[in-house]
């Protein structure tokens, strides 16, 4: 536990639900529901699950965008020291918004359409007092270059820019402040396939240059297998199931994690797609089955799983699964899935 970076001690966040004049607070919708786990320094935990099931509302807890309900974030100091997050002030967490940056989902709205690439991405720094002047265009020049953009485009404004590029700008503009932790929130889901490709390799670059650690939020499996050192699978605000990228993809534990794999599309026109179709959908936050959450939905579910809620358990080697009968069930990895034949 000495190399981890971050810590996430049962936290969660929940939306109040309110009714009539008055707003009477009726229920919660539970977007993030006792959520634990941790990130090693220099690895990348993907975040993974179905739009909706808490992944953004996770990551923007941990920077303190959103403020959690409940729970603990613990980060690791470059002294070795650990400090509550969620303890702090406001005023005292800013020192730590220079270490854990993050990458927002659409580069079309999150970049600023007044101002120029180099106000973008200098702002970190004139905020943390890092750079001014002469010394703080050069930084941002050379942050450019770094992300695979010309110096020269440091006077345009992002609407002057293609989809990929914007979000190199946005990369950039994380980087800007030396981060040590990176919370990549869908970072290329709203890119074309081949562009995806290219900011993927350049993540995984500047992780090698920088000595990066990242959290990758995402809800596709393929890129999430690619950039990942470990998994973790998120449904319906809660974690069923966490381990190694190996593990997770060739050995699932959780009946949900199979239904994932069976879901990940085959490129091979000879493959047969054959899939676990998930029986009724997804219920409601505010309305969440009571055990296992994901009961009503699981083809292996017994009386036990209506009635006690699984928790997170170590079931072999460091990889955690919520589910009642993790040891019993058989599950397919991802090679049973794409070794089927349609001839």
């Amino acid at each position: 536990m000495d190399n981890v970076i971050l810590e996430v001690d049962n936290l969660g966040k929940y939306f109040p639900v309110t009714r009539g004049f008055w707003k009477e607070i009726v229920g919660h919708v539970k977007a993030v529901d006792k959520v634990s786990f941790y990130v090693e320094e220099g690895e990348t935990l993907g975040l993974v699950g179905e739009s909706g099931c808490g992944k953004t509302t996770l990551g923007r807890c941990i920077l303190r965008l959103i403020e959690p309900t409940e729970g603990k974030v613990w980060f690791k100091k470059n002294d070795g020291s650990k400090v509550e997050l969620t303890k702090l002030q406001l005023k005292e967490f800013k020192e730590f918004r220079k270490e854990i940056r993050m990458i927002f989902q659409d580069p079309y709205l999150s970049l600023d359409p007044r101002l120029t690439v180099m106000e973008i991405v200098g702002e970190p720094m004139k905020i943390h007092r890092m750079a001014k002047g002469k010394d703080l265009e050069d930084r941002v020049k050379k942050l450019l270059e770094m992300v695979g953009l010309k110096a020269q485009y440091m006077r345009r404004y992002p609407h002057e820019f293609s989809g990929g590029q914007r979000q190199r700008i946005g990369i950039a503009r994380a980087l800007a402040s030396n981060p040590r932790l990176v919370v990549a929130d869908e970072p290329v889901s709203a890119l074309d396939v081949s562009v995806q490709a290219q900011i993927l390799d350049l993540l995984e670059k500047l992780q090698e240059e920088l000595h990066l650690t990242y959290l990758f939020i995402s809800h596709d499996l393929s890129v999430v297998q690619y950039v990942s050192d470990r998994v973790a699978v998120m449904y319906l605000g809660k974690l069923v199931e966490l381990g190694t990228a190996e593990e997770i993809y060739n050995m699932p534990k959780h009946p949900y994690t199979e239904a994932l794999m069976s879901a990940i599309p085959k490129v091979d026109p000879r493959r047969k797609i054959e899939r676990i179709l998930l029986k009724g959908d997804v219920p409601g936050p505010m309305h969440s089955p009571s055990g296992c959450k994901f009961h009503p939905r699981c083809h292996y579910a017994d009386k036990v799983c209506s009635q006690e809620e699984p928790m997170l358990r170590d079931v072999s080697n460091h990889h955690y699964v919520a589910c009642h009968f993790a040891e019993q069930l058989n599950l397919r990895g991802i090679e049973a899935w794409l070794s089927k034949k349609m001839y």
